[in-house]
């Protein structure tokens, strides 16, 4: 067996290194999103694959009999791409899908089908902090009124894409006491988030939640056909049972 483990989570770091230390023979896969991505603990190919041609021929070059998607849940167009070729290629395929955040006491959320959905209930003059990442900011082009912060790992390669933003530079993972100090100190009106799910990145929710800041929580994407475990333990059972 030749595992092809398509990467990006900290899902994906923790089944690198199980794989690893059980000596299965597999590769990981980072899209390059990052520019200096913390090592995996398995060979590792960064970058795209060429379009669905070339990941067919990866695929048959390098010998794949199974892959499992650990992307992250909003990655819909390459989790949906993989699920359709590998089914073709009669490759077995799993995705890890961690459950999506709910509610709790104290919360105050708001659901969006899509980003472009926030400005109906954001006022004019907020504070918007855009927990989003950069791929999807055009999107968010009706909050012309608002002050508009977004976080990314990376410094920025391009202006912000309107006059009315700014790039906020920091690597994960953020404490639950940084995030409140953070918002604070911006003055943030409303959080807006995609309900990617997740321990580490849930601290932002926790601190908008002590602070009484509304939460825009853009629901996720629907899923590919396919089986789909939603813990290491269970991918990693998969694996044993491929």
């Amino acid at each position: 067996m030749t595992l092809l483990l398509l990467s990006g989570t900290g899902e994906a770091a923790q089944i690198a290194r199980a794989l690893a230390e059980r000596d299965v023979d597999a590769v990981a896969s980072l899209a390059g999103a990052t520019r200096s991505p913390k090592a995996m603990a398995l060979p590792t190919r960064v970058g795209g694959f060429g379009g669905e041609d070339g990941f067919r021929g990866y695929l048959a070059e390098a010998g794949i009999t199974a892959v499992l998607d650990a992307t992250h849940p909003f990655a819909n167009r390459i989790s949906a791409r993989t699920a359709r070729i590998v089914a073709e290629m009669g490759i077995p395929f799993c995705q890890v899908l961690r459950p999506e955040w709910t509610p709790e006491a104290g919360d105050h959320w708001v659901s969006l089908s899509c980003e472009e959905d926030a400005a109906e209930h954001i006022a004019e003059g907020s504070t918007v902090f855009l927990a989003t990442g950069r791929s999807t900011l055009e999107r968010f082009a009706n909050l012309a009124g608002c002050r508009l912060i977004c976080r990314q790992i990376d410094p920025p390669d391009r202006p912000f894409p309107f006059p009315n933003g700014e790039y906020l530079i920091g690597r994960p993972p953020f404490s639950v006491a940084q995030e409140v100090e953070l918002f604070r100190k911006l003055g943030v009106d409303w959080l807006i988030v995609k309900n990617a799910g997740g321990e580490a990145p849930k601290t932002k929710l926790v601190a908008a939640r002590q602070l009484g800041i509304p939460v825009g929580m853009i629901s996720r994407p629907a899923p590919p056909c396919g089986p789909h475990v939603e813990t290491v333990v269970e991918a990693l059972d998969w694996v044993a049972g491929l």
